[in-house]
């Protein structure tokens, strides 16, 4: 007898954050922190991006309930300068710690003109694109950026040192979508090749390497081995760049003094994230900036495609048409993360 695949389901927004909201409330979070939790992730499967949004709830949950995360964390904001802030997120959730710097950087920005804040303990954030977003959406441009466990190696070496950090912008445009970026600085996040592992799939050689640094199609081999980065050795360069910013200046942990959340679970990361904001109001009037955005769109999408079934897109396109979509239509969320969800949902009961 044959079982049938569990098909996905598709959830309305406020659906997915309200049982979101449960299920870390059920985690031992309080309310208003869930919530902010919840406002990440639910943007990030929005976007389309599911390996860094509910999906989570299986890692965070898991570090959650042995106490590699702690559940109600104090966080604390200290101003060191007019325009700067250190964040101690005292361990606490990873977007709820970002959640924390980007507002305290947004309020340092409407005072000073640009913004910056920088995380210490804290752990795996989600993806870059909500925050840029949100910040956007406040009349922000930004570029943020997040250490991470150590998954490939320097430039010329055989171990990994260092972190698939990812990095990203925004860029508001009053009078239409903003520009978003968001990508790590390898070809693909190590959460691609877990989920090709899952499904059984092969992938691209050109993803990772094994641990003796030879290019494979086997998920299990890459997992076991190496990233590869971008561009090489500029891909390396910007990764130490996201390095240095986010876990040297900030206090955080660095390279590989950042701790494995698969390795050790119940053991804090100490991960560390930058924001740095700039109030675009203050340049001119809304107006003035959708006529440059637009401008500056268009000069990109005029170019004639070298296939005419893919035009050029401007950054953040693909997951703001998303994000539409999914609003009309629902959230297609896997069977096991709502499974799971609902799992952790009962919590509040018991």
């Amino acid at each position: 007898m044959t079982t049938s695949p569990q098909v996905p389901r598709a959830l309305s927004e406020a659906e997915l954050t309200e049982l979101g909201i449960r299920a870390f409330v059920g985690l031992g979070l309080p309310q208003e922190d869930a919530q902010a939790v919840c406002q990440i992730l639910v943007l990030a499967d929005l976007f389309g991006l599911s390996t860094h949004g509910m999906s989570r709830v299986e890692s965070y949950g898991e570090r959650l309930l042995v106490g590699g995360i702690k559940a109600r964390a104090q966080i604390r904001v200290e101003r060191v300068a007019p325009a700067m802030v250190k964040v101690d997120g005292d361990n606490g959730t990873g977007p709820l710690v970002g959640m924390r710097s980007l507002q305290a950087a947004m309020a340092l920005a409407r005072e000073c003109g640009v913004g910056i804040a920088l995380a210490r303990g804290s752990n795996h954030f989600g993806p870059i694109s909500p925050y840029s977003y949100l910040a956007a959406k406040e009349g922000f441009a930004s570029i943020i950026g997040s250490n991470a466990t150590t998954t490939i190696a320097p430039w010329g070496g055989s171990d990994a040192r260092l972190g698939n950090s990812p990095l990203g912008f925004g860029v508001p445009n009053p009078g239409g979508q903003p520009f978003l970026l968001d990508m790590a600085m390898s070809v693909v996040a190590r959460a691609k090749i877990r989920s090709a592992l899952k499904r059984r799939e092969s992938i691209p050689e050109t993803w990772a390497t094994d641990k003796q640094g030879r290019p494979t199609t086997d998920p299990a081999q890459a997992l076991d081995g190496f990233l590869l980065p971008i561009g090489g050795h500029k891909g390396y360069g910007l990764a130490l760049l996201v390095d240095l910013f986010s876990g040297l200046l900030s206090g955080a942990a660095y390279l590989n003094h950042v701790k494995s959340w698969v390795d050790a679970p119940e053991e804090p990361q100490n991960l560390g994230h930058f924001f740095i904001l700039i109030n675009t109001q203050l340049l001119g009037s809304s107006q003035w900036l959708t006529e440059r955005m637009m401008d500056f769109a268009a000069i990109l999408h005029e170019s004639p495609p070298a296939d005419p079934g893919k035009p050029v897109l401007v950054p953040g396109e693909i997951e703001l048409a998303k994000m539409a979509q999914q609003r009309q239509h629902g959230i297609k969320i896997d069977a096991s993360t709502l499974a799971l969800l609902q799992q952790h949902a009962t919590r509040t009961s018991n």
